[in-house]
């Protein structure tokens, strides 16, 4: 897999986190907010660590 491929894919990972962003800021999410919220710290975890082991200037 190609630098190009990777930095296409993180991309596409951090623009859909704008997306759980917002489906978190919903007053009536319910219990569906744990799950949402959840994904979000997992997808922060996973974009740090790429940022820590790859270099922030990739993603």
């Amino acid at each position: 897999m190609n630098l190009q491929i990777i930095r296409d894919r993180i991309d596409s990972i951090r623009s859909k986190r704008e997306a759980l962003v917002r489906l978190l800021e919903q007053p009536d999410l319910g219990t569906l907010r744990i799950d949402v919220n959840q994904a979000l710290e997992e997808m922060d975890d996973l974009l740090e660590e790429f940022d820590r082991t790859f270099g922030a200037d990739l993603g």
